[in-house]
C-alpha cells in the first residue's frame, strides 16, 4: 500500500479503463459537479495510441523565457529530482509553465523522459512545450502538453511541491490522475476503490444500449423504456 493509503493495484485497475468511462462513473457517484475535475484546453495528448496512465501527481512550476536566477536549469535541478521520489509511485509529473506566453522552450525532452521513466513516472502533464516526440513515444511514456518546441530555451524548474493549475484543474502533489487520448482528470481518492465497479456498470449498460440500437426493430419507445430502466438501476 502507498503512503497515500491506496494499494498500488488500485491504480493499475484504473488503467484498465478509458478516461470517458471513468468520467461517466465519477458522474454517477455524484462526488463533484460534472463540469469540474478535468483539464480543459490547455494540454493535449501527444500519443493517442498509448494506453491509459494513472498515478500520483508530482507538481512543479517552470519558466523558459529567461535564465534561472540561481541553481540549475533543464535537468540539473537536483533538488527537484530528490523531491520527485518522495511521492509514491507510479508518478505523473505535472509542470505548469508560468511564463506569460507558455511554451517558449521545452523543459521536457527525451533525456527528461528517460530519467522520469527510470524513477517510476509514466507521464507528463504540462500547459507548456515538449520535444523529442518520436524518442519519447518509443519509450511508451505519455505526454500531455500545450505545444511542441524545437528548443529548451532557458527551461528550468523554479518551484516544486506546490499546487498548480492547468486548464482550470488545480492539482497538488499526491493527487491521483488518470489520462488517455481524451485528456486528463483527477480521481477523487475517496472513490478510487469503487470506480472499477462503477465503470463496469457503465460499460454493461452501454453494451445493452448498443445491442438494442443494432436491432432492426429499434424504435423510440424501445429507447424510452431502456433509458427508464437504466435510470432506476443507477
Amino acid at each position: 500500500m502507498s503512503e497515500n493509503g491506496l494499494p498500488r493495484e488500485c491504480l493499475e485497475n484504473l488503467r484498465r479503463y478509458d478516461a470517458c468511462t471513468l468520467s461517466n462513473a465519477i458522474e454517477r457517484l455524484e462526488v463533484r459537479p460534472r463540469n469540474e475535475g478535468f483539464i480543459i484546453g490547455a494540454s493535449r495528448c501527444q500519443f493517442p495510441n498509448l494506453p491509459p496512465v494513472a498515478g500520483y501527481a508530482v507538481t512543479a512550476r517552470m519558466r523558459s523565457s529567461m535564465p534561472p536566477i540561481n541553481g540549475g536549469w533543464y535537468y540539473e535541478q537536483i533538488e527537484w529530482w530528490r523531491y520527485l521520489v518522495t511521492v509514491p509511485p507510479p508518478r505523473i509529473v505535472v509542470i505548469r509553465d508560468a511564463d506569460p506566453m507558455p511554451g517558449t522552450g521545452a523543459l521536457f525532452g527525451e533525456v527528461h523522459a528517460r530519467i522520469c521513466r527510470a524513477l517510476e513516472c509514466t507521464a507528463l502533464v504540462t500547459n507548456g512545450a515538449v520535444r523529442d516526440l518520436p524518442g519519447i513515444e518509443a519509450l511508451g511514456f505519455q505526454l500531455f502538453a500545450g505545444n511542441v518546441s524545437v528548443s529548451h530555451a532557458y527551461a528550468h524548474v523554479v518551484e516544486f511541491g506546490i499546487t498548480v493549475e492547468i486548464g482550470g484543474l488545480r492539482i497538488s502533489s499526491g493527487d491521483v490522475l488518470h489520462g488517455d487520448l481524451h485528456g486528463v482528470q483527477l480521481i477523487p481518492k475517496k472513490i478510487a476503490r469503487d470506480l472499477p465497479g462503477a465503470a463496469e456498470k457503465v460499460m454493461e449498460q452501454e453494451r445493452e444500449l448498443f445491442q438494442m440500437c443494432d436491432n432492426k426493430n429499434f424504435n423510440v419507445e424501445m429507447l424510452a423504456a431502456k433509458l427508464a430502466q437504466q435510470k432506476v438501476s443507477k
